[in-house]
């Protein structure tokens, strides 16, 4: 491990009374955290005087980081990768059979639209956690949503309480993962932060070949309930190590004096004033209804009488417009406190890799939003072998990312991968699907574009956030990851929606058109199980009118993925070609 500081750390013992002042003579308001300046072996020698609590606490605790707890929660955080993996790859495979159990297999995007939208809408919020309570409340918080997201997923009786289990789980998940991405930007150097970022989501390598059986086992077992029900203990008992280890550190910084936290003095009512200013509560809640409401209609209209006539869905899509431009004025006009400074959305280096996450999350959720029913009903897959093929993008960029991260540290540039690889292949990759995603079409052709997509995303992925995070200092990598992350997970939602407006557009039309008279009566009951899709056996001709509907509806989802992605060289164009080789960012020991 020679990315290390070997220099001990010589912690002061000293504590701050509240009417001290800071190193730079502003007075401390109450309620705030005040550090002890000291010298340490570090990206940089002293501690953000005009940073936010959380932002203070773990600046100081990492200068009471031992090695050996350093690396341990480096291995802590590639165990919960590993476990979240396993568990998020055996319920994306379960995904279309537990829909399907509840008759609705055509809502199998509908469930991750409104978990993506408010999983990326809550980092917003969640960055503010982190940088004023903390790390580690933000970890824990976290992690008590995807543990009660689990729950629901296993009691769940019916799609729309599985859709609502999803946001909990997503808003978990997708949090989870991004307070472990804050905290490997707090403890490592930004030149090689890329590959830190590429080691904690390696997991996903092995758990590829895991998660397909695991699916099989459980719905040939016991159930899918039973798989969300174990998954609930084990990911407590993953987390709960790290958790453990933060508050350690935290605990031996504010006993070496380093950090002193003192009371408020604020009223309980004062309280919730002052947090829900601090968090734009307003603001979150325009923006999410906004986009959900906007959103949801292009998924919903088959299920109306009148479809794009409907009243219902008319006045989503207006109200949901009306409050997606009310949030934006309210930010300009009217909100105390935004989450982001201005100088930061107008920074084009941060909003091209806003642009390309969003973009990238766009295109993938239109072309695999039902990849894993395509293998299973076109290319006669069973469940194993299709999430091994669904599974080679997470193989191919976790592999490639690690090469992307050492690239990175030798070169100490990151626009050329995206601009001169990443983005070109992953649209080479996406469009040579429009032809091989087809039926009577080798399986072996879809494989190959797999491979390309994943050797360009691994690459986007990474350069993304270093872009994201080179543009600005520590104080507000919180919120540029979170800044990103939002644009992902939006674009997530968008793909998904775009994604479900294809299939319901397409598929149900097509395959009354394919299929021969005596199963007319049944495309009901086709469209909306896969289950019934795939008892019919191969060569016989509702299958192949099925497979005929289902190509029909994939090359019209893969044109419009393909057309998106053309917009990620724009966007990365408009990257400043900053040099990281050299650039101080963070505090204390660090790798």
């Amino acid at each position: 491990m020679r990315f290390f500081n070997k220099t001990p750390v010589d912690i002061p013992i000293a504590v701050q009374h509240p009417e001290d002042v800071s190193d730079n003579g502003k007075k401390l308001e109450a309620g705030d955290v005040s550090v002890q300046h000291h010298h340490t072996d570090s990206d940089s020698e002293t501690i953000s005087s005009d940073a936010q609590n959380g932002v203070k606490a773990i600046e100081a605790a990492t200068t009471v980081w031992s090695k050996s707890h350093l690396i341990a929660a480096y291995i802590l955080m590639f165990m919960i990768t590993f476990v979240d993996a396993m568990q998020q790859g055996t319920t994306g495979n379960l995904t279309p059979y537990i829909t399907s159990s509840f008759q609705k297999h055509s809502l199998t995007a509908y469930t991750s639209i409104m978990s993506s939208i408010i999983g990326g809408v809550f980092k917003l919020p969640l960055a503010k956690i982190l940088d004023i309570w903390g790390r580690p409340q933000g970890f824990a918080l976290m992690v008590s949503f995807m543990i009660l997201g689990l729950i629901l997923m296993a009691s769940c009786n019916d799609v729309q309480t599985y859709a609502a289990a999803q946001v909990f789980y997503w808003v978990g998940y997708n949090g989870t993962s991004y307070t472990l991405g804050v905290f490997i930007a707090d403890t490592s150097h930004l030149k090689n932060r890329g590959f830190m970022f590429a080691y904690v989501s390696s997991p996903y390598i092995a758990t590829v070949w895991i998660t397909g059986p695991l699916a099989k086992a459980f719905l040939a077992g016991p159930g899918f309930r039973w798989a969300f029900g174990a998954f609930t203990l084990i990911t407590l008992a993953v987390t709960t190590p790290l958790f453990l280890l933060f508050m350690w550190n935290y605990y031996k910084a504010k006993k070496a004096g380093v950090i002193v936290k003192r009371k408020s003095g604020r009223t309980v009512a004062q309280s919730l004033k002052y947090y829900a200013i601090e968090f734009d509560i307003v603001g979150v809640f325009l923006l999410a209804a906004g986009i959900a409401l906007f959103l949801l209609p292009f998924s919903l209209y088959t299920y109306q009488t009148n479809g794009w006539r409907s009243p219902m869905i008319i006045s989503m899509i207006v109200i949901g417009g009306l409050l997606i431009i009310a949030f934006a004025l309210y930010e300009k006009f009217v909100a105390p406190k935004t989450f982001i400074p201005y100088e930061l959305l107008t920074d084009r280096t941060v909003l091209g890799a806003c642009i390309l996450a969003a973009v990238l999350f766009v295109s993938f959720y239109i072309w695999d939003s039902f990849f894993l029913s395509f293998l299973q009903v076109v290319n006669g897959l069973s469940v194993t072998e299709a999430s091994y093929v669904a599974n080679i993008y997470s193989i191919g960029s976790c592999l490639f990312s690690l090469i992307v991260g050492v690239a990175i540290r030798w070169s100490g540039r990151f626009k050329w991968v995206a601009l001169y690889f990443g983005v070109p292949i992953t649209i080479l990759g996406v469009g040579c699907m429009i032809a091989f995603r087809q039926p009577d079409v080798n399986v072996g052709y879809v494989i190959m574009c797999q491979i390309f997509i994943a050797f360009g995303g691994g690459a986007c992925v990474i350069t993304e956030q270093i872009a994201v995070m080179a543009a600005t200092d520590h104080q507000h990598v919180a919120v540029v990851l979170a800044l990103e992350g939002m644009f992902s997970s939006i674009g997530g939602a968008i793909g998904s929606t775009v994604a479900s407006a294809i299939w319901a557009g397409v598929f149900p039309k097509k395959l009354v058109e394919y299929l021969p008279q005596e199963s007319v009566g049944n495309a009901t009951l086709i469209y909306a199980s896969l289950v019934t899709q795939l008892s019919y056996p191969k060569g016989s001709e509702t299958r192949i009118a099925i497979e005929r509907a289902y190509g029909d509806a994939q090359r019209n989802m893969l044109i419009a993925a393909t057309t998106v992605l053309v917009l990620g060289i724009g966007s990365v164009m408009m990257w400043r070609d900053i040099y990281i080789k050299d650039m101080k960012q963070v505090k204390g020991r660090v790798i």
